[in-house]
């Protein structure tokens, strides 16, 4: 009697997945997850950087000699000179002391009104305009 009620006996089962292999809505249900998580994904990582990118982009090319830039390291000066074919941006960033930055390296323009930057109009020259007059 104890045999009967602690051991039964096995019997095959069959599955319901089993008996019907050719479930079409359990595959489509299974990669919904996977879809919905590439969904999040693509609209909080992929699509806002790719518009910051474009953001970050229309800023360098529309920089110009006078502006007054910050650069990635923190450094704050005044552009002097642009070099188109380098991609390169000279910084004056204290009186007759010019770096050379690369373009991409520009965090943004700085737009203060208290600041006043002193240039001199002949140290801001554009290197490309001197090539072509030549």
């Amino acid at each position: 009697m104890l045999k009967q009620i602690f051991i039964s006996d096995a019997f095959a089962q069959v599955s319901e997945v089993a008996a019907n292999p050719a479930a079409p809505e359990n595959s489509f249900t299974s990669f919904i997850p996977l879809v919905l998580i590439f969904a999040i994904f693509y609209f909080l990582i992929v699509r806002p950087q790719s518009k910051k990118m474009k953001e970050h982009q229309a800023l360098v090319k529309n920089l110009k000699a006078g502006d007054k830039v910050v650069t990635n390291s923190g450094i704050i000066g005044v552009i002097t000179a642009v070099y188109d074919d380098k991609n390169q941006f000279e910084v004056e960033i204290a009186p007759d002391v010019r770096i050379k930055l690369l373009k991409n390296y520009v965090v943004q323009e700085e737009n203060d009104e208290g600041d006043k930057v002193n240039v001199k109009k002949s140290s801001v020259t554009r290197i490309s305009d001197k090539k072509n007059k030549k």
